[in-house]
């Protein structure tokens, strides 16, 4: 569900299975299982008038199933259970924030990402940088402010692997490369037509760039002969 809402808060939904390590699989979720360099959710789930506690959000060796780590001391729903579960929504919506942040990023620096992390209030991109005095941290903090005060609106769409087989550019990440095999790819845009960024991502993002709010580039440090981190933080 978050790929359609990033802002539903709670949803209830039915037990499907139980795992031995305590991962709950349910028939729908809004919690973002970890992967792409975005942690996993976490929150709580009410079971039979019991609220538990949602450690993490991964998801199951197949890549396509969603667990809900539950904390291991806690109690555990049984299958066919009606849950209500619930976001940590500063957790999330601070995950939501510095991942927009991160596309604004690569709109302003020109070189392929090589990795990166998206925390809740700091987060990070590496870049295969050939020319490092192109990245300054006092121009790149005013670029990103710029774009966070325009206010542009964020959207998503969908297109088929052969769309994206046909504009290659639209892959900014060396390391990470877009799931296949579902027969279609969720692009986000940020700006009319994805003006300001426009590339395939499966995270969470806030509706527009203005909820970001203040942002510093806060270090660039070289990791390699080519390689440059940037870290950004929320101000």
């Amino acid at each position: 569900l978050f790929l359609e809402d990033a802002y539903t808060r709670d949803v209830q939904a039915t037990v499907v299975d139980v795992t031995e390590t305590g991962g709950v699989v349910l028939d729908q979720t809004h919690f973002y299982a970890r992967s792409g360099g975005q942690p996993g959710d976490r929150g709580w789930m009410t079971a039979n008038g019991t609220s538990i506690a949602i450690a993490d959000t991964v998801y199951a060796p197949d890549r396509e199933t969603i667990l809900h780590q539950l904390a291991p001391e806690g109690p555990r729903p049984g299958v066919g259970d009606t849950v209500r579960i619930g976001l940590d929504w500063d957790h999330r919506f601070g995950c939501m924030r510095m991942h927009t942040a991160l596309h604004l990023m690569c709109a302003l620096v020109p070189f392929p990402v090589t990795g990166g992390q998206v925390g809740a209030a700091e987060s990070r991109l590496d870049f295969d940088c050939d020319d490092p005095s192109a990245l300054d941290k006092d121009k790149l903090t005013e670029g990103l402010n710029a774009l966070v005060s325009a206010g542009h609106l964020i959207s998503s769409r969908w297109i088929t692997d052969a769309e994206l087989d046909a504009n290659p550019d639209l892959v900014r990440t060396m390391s990470v490369q877009p799931p296949r095999g579902s027969g279609r790819i969720r692009l986000v845009a940020i700006g009319e037509d994805g003006a300001v960024d426009l590339q395939p991502c499966g995270g969470t993002h806030v509706a527009s760039t203005a909820e970001i709010g203040g942002l510093q580039v806060t270090k660039i440090e070289k990791k390699g002969k080519q390689n440059r981190r940037v870290r950004v933080a929320l101000v």
